[in-house]
Order: C-alpha cells, then structure tokens, then sequence
C-alpha cells in the first residue's frame, strides 16, 4: 500500500521574525531518553542522526543545519521516492521539527544541502512498538470522520484541477493568449490547494510545477511544467531576448503538462492497493506544509515570476490549509481548545487580509503590493504559523 504522508511542520525561515518557532539548536531530545525523538544535524557534506532506528508510533526529528546553505530533510518510504515525511527551507543555524507517525518498516533518511539533488541518504529501521499509544472509540471516530473528508477534499480538488489544465492547454496550443492567460491562475488555484499531496510524489512534482530557478540546467535537467508555459505567456517580463516557442513547441509543453496531470489525478483517485491513505498526522502536517508554501513562494513574489498571479495562489495555499485544519478541529477541541481557537481566529484573521486585496473574481498583480501590504501579509502568516507548528504534536498525543 503507498501510505502519502504530507508535509510537515512549519517555522518559517524565510522569514525573520518566524526565529521564536525554531527550537533552540542546543537542545538534544535524542539524548534525554525518548527513543521517538530524534536529532538530526545537516551540514554541506553529513546527515547525521542521533538514532538509525526508532519504535513505531509517533517520531520527531529536530533537524539542525549546521551547514553554510539552506537545507531540508526527508523521511522516506522504502522505494526511496515516497515522501513520508518533510522539512523544508531550514536555514543556517535554526532548527526545525518534524512530527510523524511512522508504522513498522524500512525506510531512507536524506538531507538536502542547497536543496537539490536525491540528497544525503542513510537506511532508517522502525521497529515493531507494543507500547504504542491507543486510540480511544470516540477519537477513532473523529480521525476516520477527518481522513474521508480529506480524501474527498482532494479528489474532488484533482478533478477541477484536470479540467482546467484540459482548457488552458487547449487555449494556449491554438495560440489564445489573453484566454489562457486568464485562465492560468485559476487553474492552478486547484494544484496549490493540494500542493503538499502532489509534491508526495517526487517524479511528478517537478515536472509540473519546478520554477526556473529549481532547474539545473548544467546538469541536463529539463524544464517542463507551469511555469515554463508562465514565462512563454508573459514574455514582456522575460529576460531580454527571450525567444517564444514555436506551435510545436507549446504543443509539446502544453502535452507534457496535461500527461502529468493525467498521471497525478490517476494517482490521487487510485484504489485497492494501490490507495493512498491520509493518517490524521499526515493532515495536520499538510496544513503546517501549505501554510510554508506561503512564506517560501507567495509573499516573496518568487512563485509567478511573470504574471504575478502570487495572490491566487496565496489564496489556495490559506484555503487548503484551513480545510486540513478543520478536518482535524474536532479532534484538537477535544485535545487542545485553546489551541484550537486561536487557529480558527487566526485562520479568520488572514482570510479577512486577503479579501482586502481581491479585484472581481480575483485579485491585483502582486507588483501592485506596496511594502506595508508585504509586511502586514507576513505578519499575518507569521501570528498563525507559531501555533500551527504545533497542531500536529497536538492531535497525535
């Protein structure tokens, strides 16, 4: 069975005052007795671990860079290509924790120094736990309550997703511009809004939706997916003398895009075996994950390069964030309500922000953004992101 695990917990270092989540990199769990709580430390050329095996059940890795580079750090599947796991944009000297539940099996530990590449990778044992923490009834009921709904959520999100891009590619092939164009940013609303569940799957992501910058083209990378249709669209914000695809070209990259989203759409709505499965942490870190889309992407402008649609997906990356979290509010409440108000309130608080920068269906270009507008959205996402990190540590105690 593949078991999709989302991303995970957010302190985001893209953002300075987002310091206050990171964990005091003296800090060692490892050593204090609990074999579920792992050190990790990442530096240009080592991934070292504090354990090579743990219990099953929940497992946190507080994950130290020690290197001069950002890195990121994954817990994955036996295939080494299932992400169970994920950490991202850990800058120098910070540490992040993730949170998991990981049941018996074999799995990969990697590192991500400059975060490119198959990474630093070392075998990971989990070992068969008969102290593992029981599920009461009426908690059992809310989880399985959560994981349908989700499940639901995402293939519902998939399928206009598939539509969608099935219009845009056919617009952007017979040359409608100005139609795909306007189409763009609402198609791709439906990737960001599950983006922590199509990044799962390590061969389609970045086919689908690498940014310029992630390629490397040294390296005989290709570039194929949204953004290099983005740029062919928008070629007024190019680099001086960009050359524009021919028909054949666009009809190549216009294929690529749709086969892939074929692909991912087949693989959300696979049955059987083959199924993928939404354990109540891998929500919980889906909604800490989409909410670090957004300070790694979206407030820096960096995610539409050329039609600085950032807003849209700004906007997707929130709304499916909140889903997840209201999948697994009912379950908090009876863990945490305090925790629970204050995400709902602060959830509130950066929709209502948002609003304020809608025009029509919409929203403005982000170069209309002024820099008080920049800073009042990262302050934003700065008050949810603290208790978020926490949510997932939350619902799994």
């Amino acid at each position: 069975m593949r078991t999709m695990i989302l991303a995970s917990v957010a302190a985001l270092a893209a953002v300075p005052a987002l310091a206050a989540c990171t964990e005091n990199a003296t800090d060692d769990p490892g050593k204090g007795g609990d074999s579920r709580a792992l050190t990790v430390t990442s530096s240009d050329d080592a991934c070292e671990l504090s354990a090579v095996e743990a219990p099953s059940g929940t497992l946190t890795f507080n994950v130290t860079n020690a290197g001069s580079d950002v890195t990121e750090f994954y817990l994955l599947g036996s295939d080494g290509l299932r992400i169970v796991g994920e950490v991202e944009n850990i800058g120098p000297n910070l540490t992040k924790k993730l949170t998991v539940n990981v049941p018996e099996g074999d799995y990969f530990t990697a590192c991500k120094p400059g975060m490119v590449g198959e990474g630093i990778r070392a075998k990971f044992a989990v070992a068969h736990s008969d102290d593992e923490q029981e599920v009461s009834a009426s908690d059992q009921e809310l989880i399985d309550q959560a994981q349908a709904n989700y499940r639901a959520y995402v293939q519902d999100q998939s399928a206009q997703l598939l539509e969608k891009t099935k219009q845009f590619v056919q617009l952007y092939e017979d040359g409608k511009d100005d139609e795909a164009r306007a189409l763009y940013p609402q198609a791709r609303e439906h990737w960001e809004r599950i983006e922590t569940v199509a990044e799962s799957f390590g061969d389609l992501d970045p086919k689908t939706d690498a940014r310029e910058a992630d390629v490397d083209f040294a390296a005989g990378e290709k570039w194929t997916g949204w953004h290099r249709i983005e740029k062919d669209l928008w070629p007024q914000d190019a680099e001086a003398g960009y050359r524009a695809l021919t028909a054949k070209e666009r009809a190549t990259y216009g294929d690529d895009l749709l086969a892939n989203t074929t692909e991912l759409d087949g693989r959300i709505r696979a049955t059987g075996t083959d199924a993928l499965t939404y354990p109540i942490d891998a929500i919980a870190n889906g909604s800490i994950g989409l909410l670090e889309e957004v300070a790694n992407g979206k407030i820096t402008g960096e995610e539409e390069a050329w039609s600085h649609t950032d807003l849209w997906d700004f906007q997707a990356n929130v709304d499916g964030a909140r889903v997840a979290f209201e999948g697994v509010q009912p379950l908090l409440e009876a863990k945490d309500a305090v925790l629970s108000e204050e995400l709902a309130t602060k959830f509130k608080a950066l929709d209502e922000l948002l609003d304020g920068y809608r025009d029509g269906d919409g929203f403005v270009l982000y170069g209309e953004l002024t820099a008080e507008d920049k800073k009042k959205m990262t302050d934003a996402v700065n008050a949810l992101s603290e208790p978020l990190s926490q949510l997932t540590a939350a619902v799994t105690s």
